[in-house]
């Protein structure tokens, strides 16, 4: 420990500790930009100077503290040389803030009314071209330059997808090689957009998408919610987390004038019981270990482009939302049609990986195709195809999403006010769910939920939660992983989150350096509470936070196993005949070897 001076306060800090983590920690802020805490200490953007007695001034980030320094933070000095670099960087910034969607949480506008700047004067830098359609957008005249989104794409997420050219005033920051966005290996996990401190990185904007449907009488617009969107959809709205409860979240969605709200936890359920009974016959066969998780697009799109080696041992079950866009439209497209409207399903979603996993051909089902336990009105027999005339041509299951940032905005654009709304429940039939759903937010929730109904399936009784709690996982390894007793059967599982600790897990399958016949992987870190689509603090990594909140729901609630939804029980009855059934396959599976990025 070495003791130095900080505005006239002595502050003991570990010897090599940066200035600015050191005045952090004892409370005193500095302001940065460029700054990303391990990652990304280059002190290009020059906010965090600090006057360092003897020295003069120094970025406070990437100095080290040493016995006997003396810093000031609060000087005239000081604020005005931050003052001067904040300025050059606003007029290289094409600053059109009041049709931004960073407005209200960008860092560099918030330092700009701080420091009392006005918008650079004269001509505005242009926005390079850029794939108006790709899911991740980037409008290179607000880029600052700070280096964020190459330091959180290469170190964290293992894809580097951004690269720079040039130094000093001439750098720029491109795509890796100049190559077009959709081919440059991008998993669209979105870090780079929450990591962004501008709107230079955003996701594509599909609220007035959104509103058209809303509006149009020959729609019925259904809307379903991912589990991890209950942890933050109040943050960008001024609700607390006490506030931002799931009844309130569905009256919010139904406020907004959609027709029916469900919850993907129903889904995700339903999920648990094809990948778990999935998992259950992979135990007994020879295929090869392990069995991957296959919930997180970003994920999947990644051991595409990066480990396709992989690709085949990743469990055939889609994703809930897209289980939850086929039922939908499998279940009610009959009724809306009687009506003389056609079914619009929308996802909210932590994720913007999630709009590109919508429009892919080979996730889509023949609406009305099978039938399958149970007879019809129209007296169909189980799993018995409908005539050609009545099958509809394949379309999307989920016809858009709105990550939680585009969902803020439009309930700002109709004008919920959400402090006054009462709770509502969500819908039925496809409403009811369980904890174990609910937990699928967070990293180790789908194998902890996977696990509590393969132990079922297996042994007949439902397991002790703790021989199940995968949560052990930290991002101090790059991986957790456990052996569990299930019967007669010892199963080895694993859990990582993030893409970089992904690639160290799949390099040490690869090796033969770690086996496992199970294998949940997150490409966000923490899972989907840190998703590239969650409303946007800066420097404030909330995933761990948001955790906690879906393990009390999951705790307060009376439905833990995701095999006693009696909702589940039901649709099998009626629907779908029981899990891995051709009906099953028809519509909650896919061949994940017979599409390409």
């Amino acid at each position: 420990m070495v003791t130095i001076t900080i505005n006239g306060q002595a502050v003991e800090a570990p010897e090599g500790t940066s200035v600015l983590d050191a005045a952090t920690a004892a409370g005193v802020t500095i302001p940065t930009l460029c700054y990303l805490k391990d990652l990304n200490c280059i002190g290009s953007c020059r906010v965090c100077l600090v006057d360092v007695e003897g020295e003069g001034l120094a970025a406070s980030c990437n100095t080290a503290v040493r016995e006997g320094m003396v810093v000031r933070t609060d000087t005239p000095q000081v604020a005005a040389a931050r003052r001067a670099n904040l300025q050059a960087i606003m007029d290289d910034h094409r600053a059109l803030c009041a049709t931004c969607v960073r407005q209200d949480t960008c860092a560099l506008r918030d330092l700009a009314s701080t420091f009392n700047l006005a918008d650079a004067p004269g001509l505005l830098p242009e926005p390079a071209p850029w794939d108006a359609d790709f899911p991740l957008q980037r409008d290179s005249s607000k880029c600052i330059k700070c280096m964020r989104c190459v330091a959180i794409c290469e170190k964290v997420q293992h894809c580097a997808v951004w690269d720079f050219t040039g130094v000093g005033p001439s750098t720029k920051i491109i795509v890796r090689d100049s190559l077009p966005i959709a081919e440059a290996g991008c998993a669209l996990c979105g870090q780079c957009i929450t990591h962004c401190p501008t709107g230079a990185l955003t996701a594509r904007d599909d609220v007035s998408l959104i509103m058209e449907a809303i509006l149009d009488p020959a729609v019925e617009t259904v809307v379903q919610v991912a589990p991890a969107v209950r942890t933050a959809w109040g943050e960008g709205l001024g609700l607390s987390r006490e506030e931002a409860t799931p009844g309130r979240l569905a009256a919010a969605l139904h406020a907004v004038g959609f027709d029916k709200v469900f919850d993907t936890d129903f889904a995700a359920d339903l999920t648990i019981m094809e990948e778990g009974s999935e998992f259950v016959e992979f135990l007994g066969s020879d295929a090869p270990r392990p069995m991957f998780t296959s919930c997180c697009p970003g994920w999947v799109r990644f051991v595409k482009q990066h480990y396709p080696q992989f690709t085949a041992q990743l469990s055939s079950a889609k994703s809930p939302h897209q289980m939850m866009g086929a039922v939908v439209k499998n279940t009610l497209a009959a009724e809306a049609a009687e009506a003389g409207r056609r079914l619009f399903v929308v996802s909210i979603m932590p994720c913007v990986a999630k709009k590109y996993e919508c429009d892919v051909p080979e996730l889509s089902t023949v609406v009305g195709a099978t039938h399958g336990a149970g007879t019809s009105d129209a007296g169909l027999v189980p799993d018995a195809p409908v005539a050609p005339e009545l099958a509809a041509e394949a379309a999307p299951d989920v016809d858009a999403v709105l990550t939680v940032r585009e969902f803020g905005r439009l309930l700002r654009l109709v004008g919920v006010d959400c402090t006054a709304l009462s709770e509502a429940p969500f819908d039925n039939p496809l409403g009811l769910s369980t904890g174990a759903a609910t937990i699928f937010g967070r990293t180790g929730g789908v194998m902890e939920a996977a696990l509590r109904s393969a132990a079922y399936l297996i042994t007949g009784e439902n397991p002790d939660f703790s021989a199940c709690d995968t949560t052990a996982a930290t991002s101090e390894t790059p991986w957790m992983s456990r052996e569990l007793s299930i019967g007669d059967a010892t199963v080895r599982i694993a859990v990582a989150s993030g893409l970089e600790n992904t690639s160290k897990l799949l390099d040490a399958l690869e090796s033969g350096e770690a086996a496992f016949d199970f294998v949940e992987i997150m490409a966000c870190p923490g899972g989907c509470v840190g998703g590239g689509g969650q409303p946007i603090q800066f420097n404030s990594e909330l995933a761990q936070a948001r955790a906690g909140v879906l393990n009390r729901l999951d705790a307060a609630d009376k439905l833990r196993y995701s095999h006693e939804n009696p909702d589940i029980a039901k649709l099998y009855a009626d629907w779908i005949g029981e899990p891995l059934s051709h009906t099953a396959h028809e519509w909650l599976h896919t061949d994940q070897e017979s599409w390409q990025i």
